[in-house]
């Protein structure tokens, strides 16, 4: 092995992922100038970094492709302040989150009915709070030739429940869906204002059974309390092929009761990969 130029030994780690030429650089020796490689560690970014770059609203600077990997796999803002990137530091996949302005609410744009407040705690710096509404939807989109092919995608919408102003969010079944091309998921969940805190919920409905395998799963679904202290609610999963383009169509609501509803606080929907 020691005999091999550093080259041969960094293409060689490069079949595997970031997280095993780390480990690799530890255990031996021979491979620790290899795990530092210029070559290896661009191999592990995204082709188009550059321009996702380009499009941070702050500049990223590094002097390495690995301390740019390491940089990326925290998210940055991208695309005006509306979107985050960032990369799995396991598998080197796309990720990216669309903030509350990206996304369709309907009549958000209403005072009357949606709130839009900065908060420290949002990486966006602002979210928006429902007031009132009997008519709650939430959609978002995102093309698949911005993701990382031949990769299993989940996607969850973000929020935080306002436990003293929530109210009727619990009344009726939510409807979660993803769209891409022609596959379809779907799935329905009931929100407890009592136990959001706890990241729990009650499960009503699994997947869509002419979709096996990438629909939402039992316990999957729920409310789950994330690192960053928001809670997610997961719209279901779908596999990028990349073979042509298309819209991935993500969407949260529940328009079917008459009944008033408020206190949900929305940050954005994250898309990463299913590890």
């Amino acid at each position: 092995m020691e005999v091999l130029p550093e080259d041969c030994i960094a293409h060689v780690l490069s079949f595997g992922s970031p997280r095993d030429s780390c480990r690799s650089a530890v255990v031996a020796s021979v491979f620790r100038d290899a795990a530092e490689s210029e070559v290896l560690w661009g191999k592990f970014l995204p082709p188009d970094h550059r321009q996702i770059i380009s499009r941070s609203v702050f500049p990223v600077m590094f002097k390495s492709n690995k301390e740019l990997f390491f940089k990326l796999s925290t998210p940055i803002l991208v695309d005006g302040g509306r979107r985050t990137f960032s990369i799995d530091k396991e598998t080197g996949k796309k990720c990216y989150m669309l903030s509350a302005r990206d996304l369709y609410i309907a009549w958000s744009a209403n005072p009357l009915f949606w709130c839009w407040k900065p908060l420290l705690q949002s990486r966006f710096g602002e979210a928006v709070e429902l007031r009132m509404t009997s008519w709650l939807e939430i959609q978002g989109k995102i093309g698949t030739r911005v993701l990382s092919p031949d990769t299993i995608y989940g996607a969850y919408v973000v929020i935080e429940v306002a436990h003293y102003r929530a109210y009727g969010l619990d009344i009726l079944p939510m409807e979660v869906s993803i769209e891409v091309g022609e596959f379809h998921s779907r799935g329905t969940i009931i929100l407890s204002c009592d136990d959001c805190s706890k990241g729990t919920s009650e499960r009503v409905c699994h997947r869509n059974e002419d979709n096996k395998g990438l629909g939402p799963k039992f316990g999957d679904d729920v409310p789950r309390k994330r690192m960053d202290g928001w809670l997610e609610i997961k719209l279901g999963e779908f596999y990028n092929d990349e073979k042509r383009e298309k819209d991935v169509k993500m969407r949260l609501r529940e328009v079917d009761g008459v009944h008033l509803k408020g206190g949900l606080i929305v940050e954005g929907i994250e898309i990463r990969p299913i590890k």
